[in-house]
């Protein structure tokens, strides 16, 4: 049985997903002049961060039951939203 993902953290990846698709949208011009223009900044900002979490919580990346390169790809572009699951696997010691 695979375990139940909190709606909270559903909407957070959406929400990430949909900011990259506005920046990649903007940035290929897809996007009309004025909409969404910080969108680039915002995204380069969060996979900035995301990044600094990597080496932060290195020990939860490597708890993914996945592929490491998996894990931090996923870190990459959720941060701490893929990492609080793995919390719980952490304290489990599984």
């Amino acid at each position: 049985m695979t375990p139940r993902t909190s709606p909270w953290l559903t909407a957070g990846k959406a929400l990430c997903v949909a900011l990259y698709a506005a920046a990649l949208g903007h940035l290929a011009g897809w996007l009309p002049d004025g909409v969404l223009p910080l969108a680039p900044v915002l995204s380069a900002v969060f996979l900035a961060l995301h990044a600094l979490e990597l080496p932060l919580f290195w020990g939860r990346v490597k708890r993914y039951r996945g592929p490491l390169a998996a894990s931090v790809v996923l870190t990459l572009l959720f941060g701490l939203l893929h990492l609080s699951p793995l919390r719980g696997a952490e304290r489990a010691g599984g």
